[in-house]
């Protein structure tokens, strides 16, 4: 019978003395005995040295102790010591399920296409006392949109194929796990196990807490691998619908926010894209059309009268884009996207908007929308009373999360919308906005909650 295949399992550690040790004995305790252990503390200054020592001993384990390096270089670090078929990370912090190992091995041996393999989790407190099981969708069912990535951790993945893709990118200082994705998935197999195989806590250290910079980072890893794909870069079309208070009292474009107006901040942040040709703003006010034509002596600026008709409350946005293209190609080139930017999102800046083309070109999609993850509790009224929308609020299915839009901004492809005659469409895809580039400006209480921030990002200057 032949030798089960050979698995290098690390353990990444910076200063987890409190949970080091629960990590480590998930490993020795596993069902799937065929393991090399790596531990490698990046530079603790706790008594992590103290506890990783009493395994020294071991036949199977590794103790590495390092100056600082941070994750991707630890993760090289592994990658170059390996002598397994297979490799996994495990967080610190985090732990795994008995049977995991021997679960995921199974999954990727079955098919010798499958590069990467991936299970569902439990979310523990600090304690390691569950708060959910986190259900990822069935990549043998349901899947045929890879945009939602397995974690960087406690994830299986092919040594050969690993090192064939170059490793791990240490210019990135998180969000591995999006890299490696990116990385393999539009090159190889990736499958799943339905089964919760490992513990991810959430305490205060965690990774994913600076959800700025963990946002950042991901635009960031997109925007590398769209270059190093050598995808074409794209005729963007931005246009910024504006009604004016004339027709409707909530429109305030023309009001100071911060240093400048708030019609201003949409259309600097634009500008700032490159692939961005043309700007459009389409208004039926007069008062606006001569303000940008005034402010922005700029080619890449242009202003086109929007009818009444195009303009009422409640009327239509489509119609309104339409309107704008068809006057736009009399003079100019089709453009390849479209970018719809509301003024009323003034915060949402040139990251997100070159992460949006960005991640239309990656995935191969129809359109973008900008969003954030919402975990209230839902309800409905059934005529009995509130019943919960999720059947078991315990378990988070992926397919049942919720994302509110935010940020003000749609991406499309402009023949999809002349197709289609709407801004709706099979195979949308998302990017996450982080909260404060999610405002969207409603209220008096939002204009003053904007102003707070222009003036904290005018003192930042």
């Amino acid at each position: 019978m032949p030798q089960p295949a050979l698995v290098t399992v690390y353990i990444t550690n910076y200063n987890y003395g409190d949970y080091v040790k629960q990590a480590i004995d998930s490993l020795l305790e596993q069902s799937y005995s065929n393991i090399e252990i790596y531990i490698i503390d990046d530079g603790s200054t706790d008594d992590s040295k103290e506890i990783i020592l009493d395994y020294e001993e071991l036949e199977n384990v590794r103790i590495i102790f390092q100056k600082n390096k941070g994750l991707n270089a630890t993760n090289n670090v592994a990658l170059k010591l390996a002598r397994g078929k297979y490799i996994m990370r495990l967080d610190a912090d985090d732990y795994l399920a008995p049977n995991a190992i021997e679960k995921l091995v199974e999954a990727i041996e079955s098919d010798s296409e499958i590069a990467l393999v991936f299970p569902d989790y439990f979310n523990v407190d600090k304690h390691g006392e569950p708060l959910n099981q986190v259900q990822r969708h069935n990549f043998d069912a349901n899947v045929s949109l890879l945009d939602q990535p397995a974690h960087g951790a406690c994830t299986l993945i092919s040594v050969d194929i690993l090192r064939k893709v170059g490793g791990y990118d240490e210019e990135f200082t998180r969000q591995d796990g999006y890299d490696l994705w990116l990385k393999i998935s539009h090159l190889y197999t990736v499958r799943n196990v339905n089964e919760p195989l490992f513990f991810y806590r959430q305490h205060g250290k965690s990774i994913t807490d600076n959800e700025s910079t963990l946002l950042a980072a991901r635009g960031a890893i997109k925007a590398k691998h769209v270059k190093t794909r050598n995808l074409d870069k794209s005729n963007v079309l931005a246009i910024i619908p504006v009604r004016g208070g004339e027709l409707d009292a909530r429109s305030s474009p023309l009001r100071k926010l911060g240093s400048k107006e708030l019609i201003n901040w949409s259309i600097d942040h634009a500008l700032e894209v490159e692939e961005i040709n043309h700007l459009i703003v389409t208004t039926p006010s007069q008062k606006i059309i001569e303000y940008v034509d005034e402010e922005y002596r700029d080619e890449r600026v242009l202003t086109y009268n929007r009818g009444v008709n195009l303009s009422r409350i409640n009327q239509k946005i489509d119609d309104t884009i339409l309107d704008a293209i068809e006057k736009y190609s009399q003079e100019h080139a089709r453009p390849d996207l479209i970018m719809i930017l509301y003024i009323e999102a003034p915060f949402r800046g040139k990251q997100y908007i070159q992460e949006a083309i960005d991640t239309l070109k990656l995935y191969e999609l129809n359109s973008v929308e900008a969003v954030r993850p919402d975990t209230s509790i839902f309800y409905v009224h059934d005529g009995t009373g509130l019943k919960y929308l999720a059947e078991n609020s315990d378990l988070q299915l992926e397919r049942d999360e919720i994302y509110k839009r935010v940020g003000g901004m749609h991406l499309m492809r402009r023949d999809e919308l002349e197709k289609q005659r709407k801004i709706q469409f099979e195979r949308t895809g998302h990017i996450i906005l982080d909260q404060v580039s999610s405002l969207f400006i409603r209220s008096t209480d939002d204009w003053d909650y904007a102003n707070f921030i222009a003036s904290k990002q005018d003192q930042l200057k």
